[in-house]
């Protein structure tokens, strides 16, 4: 199986183990064919990002303990659906994004240079 790749075309790093996140729970924004939400943009939450998604319908906040989801807060890392990512950008909430963690399907959605302006590059 082919290596993954991020968004600069490097080998895709780690988004977060604390709280674990990615679709598979492997600390890794990767996807596959069950992940219909293609959840591919490593993100750190943002008070403001949290309040909009919830406002959308997705809860990020409030623990789900049958789902074993701890809720996140402000400072978390997480894979969001790139979806979800550019409609923030586009309603002026975009949480930042670690660019080597976030996997190059995002670009399916998300404009590189968006994806830029919003970048961080500091460890989780």
């Amino acid at each position: 199986m082919a290596e993954a790749k991020n968004v600069l075309g490097t080998t895709l790093e780690s988004c977060c183990t604390a709280p674990m996140t990615g679709y598979y729970r492997d600390g890794f924004c990767n996807t596959g064919g069950q992940d219909f939400g293609m959840h591919v943009v490593c993100a750190q939450m943002t008070a403001e990002f949290l309040q909009f998604t919830k406002s959308r319908g997705n809860d990020l906040s409030t623990p789900v303990p049958e789902y074993n989801f701890p809720g996140l807060r402000e400072g978390d890392r997480w894979c969001l659906c790139a979806a979800r990512w550019q409609e923030a950008l586009e309603a002026g909430f975009a949480p930042p994004v670690v660019l080597e963690a976030t996997h190059a399907r995002a670009l399916e959605v998300c404009n590189l240079e968006d994806l830029k302006k919003y970048a961080l590059t500091v460890d989780c």
